[in-house]
């Protein structure tokens, strides 16, 4: 079943092609790189180590991916692809190539497991995968029901771009049509994949260009957040939209994020709070040597940033630099504390982005004055078109053109919102998106548990970790350790870092389990089992 044909697809109607005006041209992420290569076609757009491409070079890659996928391959548009790959230059080339043949690619994340892979590949009806040869053990040993073929990065797809010849008519791909399909878990714990179009995609840059001021011809962006995440990619693509360029980092080393910042005079970077605290874990002498100079735009996302990292990030880098933006995968960029504001308003997000409408409501729905919590909705140019072959949950995180995902704000008098709690318990770790019930059905597997509940330890190096309350079954012996091995399974940022054995669980009058209850005891109490 293709994207096009699903529920989830569904949004305001569109007019049909011949009711669009002589002069409309569709907004596509391909063509606004196509674009920057035919103003400066021999400027480096990309780098990744020592290995460059020119806008050029880049977009004659992109053009041969994308015929080499309509004709050697053979898929059509509204079909899917998948990529399993740490950050690379190719990453790049493969997703906008596939997009503008009108194929979407599910972006899986580089540490998933065999198993998880699968299920990606699976849901998203992935016609062939593209895989990092670093990878490709994990790719081999899943069962890939619907993968026709994988191509590892390297010769096998060098060979396979190079055998193509770069597309000369104009892309097929409409601007509603899906970009990418970067899969984020849901309340169940099952991943969801988060139907991304051009439009929105598009839309976003330009909003970014405008509020973070870092995304000129002459600016030079380092991308180390990975691709997978829509943020990541997001971040990463949007310097070539407009001419700049960006340096791709496979992995993450803090003394080389401060070298190449200052060493390539980079300008921009977004890093999430994990970032922050090992380069701050770094000697003085460190700091002190490596000091960016060119440096222009912080931007963080993804997890909140503690006041007291505020205030270092500031120190060190200087004053006017940092932003920090909240939002989600599917509604997109939702709100951004800028610079001035950084250290007057605690444990803030800001004002709505551009072209961004927010609001709080209630449980009846009706919205909540200033001081009062209530769940936030948005409603942008810069949202999902809905959740991939999932028509219920896409209507319960889209009600009337609005778009929520289930966080609980609260406004002040000046208008500036404050995330007070994550409605539906979500763990963020280290940037990366943990729900609690996956990891809850891999625990309570085991014969000996009777009861367990998975939540977010506060952690001051990730922000929070995965902690576990296990109640035992009449007459077994378990010790917390022993139920590690449980979740073997899983990638390892999902694992718990300690599982205590309780006799009961805190619930509310309704037997929902209290969390928050279960976090703030962790804050106070060493766990009784071992960590991951």
């Amino acid at each position: 079943m293709s994207s096009a044909a699903t529920p989830a697809r569904a949004a305001p109607a569109l007019p049909p092609g011949p009711e669009l005006p002589a002069t409309f041209v569709p907004i596509r992420v391909d063509d606004g790189v196509r674009a920057s290569a035919q103003r400066t076609p021999d400027k480096v757009a990309l780098a990744e180590g020592s290995r460059e491409l020119t806008y050029r070079e880049l977009v004659e890659r992109i053009d041969r991916v994308r015929t080499a996928t309509a004709l050697g391959l053979g898929l059509a548009p509204g079909e899917h692809a998948a990529i399993f790959s740490p950050n690379c230059l190719e990453f790049i080339e493969i997703v906008c190539g596939l997009a503008g043949a009108g194929v979407a690619p599910a972006l899986v994340n580089s540490r998933a497991t065999a198993e998880e892979l699968q299920f990606i590949c699976d849901d998203s009806t992935a016609r062939v995968l593209f895989v990092h040869p670093d990878l490709e053990e994990t790719a081999r040993a899943a069962t890939l029901n619907s993968v026709g073929e994988i191509i590892v990065l390297g010769e096998r797809y060098d060979r396979w771009r190079q055998t193509a010849r770069p597309a000369a008519e104009p892309s097929t791909a409409r601007e509603w049509d899906t970009f990418s399909i970067p899969y984020t878990a849901g309340t169940t714990g099952s991943p969801k994949g988060v139907l991304l179009p051009h439009r929105s995609r598009s839309l976003t840059f330009f909003a970014m260009a405008a509020e973070f001021g870092c995304y000129g011809v002459n600016d030079r962006a380092l991308a180390l957040a990975p691709l997978y995440h829509g943020a990541g990619f997001c971040f990463a693509l949007a310097p070539l939209f407009f001419g700049g360029f960006t340096e791709i980092h496979a992995g993450f080393d803090p003394e080389a994020v401060l070298t190449g910042l200052r060493d390539k005079h980079l300008t921009s970077v977004f890093m999430v709070p994990s970032h922050f605290r090992a380069i701050f874990d770094l000697g003085r002498d460190v700091l002190d040597r490596a000091r960016p100079g060119a440096l222009k735009t912080i931007i963080s996302n993804a997890a909140p940033l503690p006041q007291a990292m505020k205030a270092r990030i500031v120190d060190y880098f200087g004053e006017g630099i940092l932003f920090e933006c909240y939002g989600s995968t599917e509604g997109g960029i939702v709100s951004d504390l800028r610079p001035a504001d950084q250290l007057r308003k605690e444990a803030c997000v800001g004002l709505p982005f551009p072209s961004t409408f927010v609001r709080l409501l209630d449980d009846d729905g009706l919205e909540v004055p200033a001081g009062e919590v209530g769940e936030l909705h948005s409603r942008s140019p810069f949202m999902f078109n809905g959740y991939w072959n999932r028509p219920g949950e896409t209507a319960s995180a889209i009600r009337d053109g609005w778009c929520s995902v289930g966080d609980l704000a609260r406004r002040d008098e000046e208008g500036y919102l404050y995330i007070v709690d994550r409605k539906d318990d979500m763990i963020v770790s280290g940037g990366v998106n943990i729900y609690p019930r996956e990891i809850e059905e891999a625990i309570g597997r085991h014969p000996g548990v009777a009861e367990v509940a998975v939540f977010g330890a506060p952690d001051d190096r990730w922000g929070q970790a995965v902690h576990a309350a296990v109640i035992v079954r009449p007459g077994t012996s378990l010790a917390g350790g022993e139920l590690l091995a449980t979740c073997d399974h899983l990638a390892r940022y999902k694992r718990p870092k300690a599982i205590r054995i309780v006799d009961a669980l805190p619930r509310n009058a309704a037997g929902k389990v209290l969390r928050r209850r279960l976090r703030a005891d962790a804050a106070g109490a060493a766990p009784a089992g071992g960590g991951a």
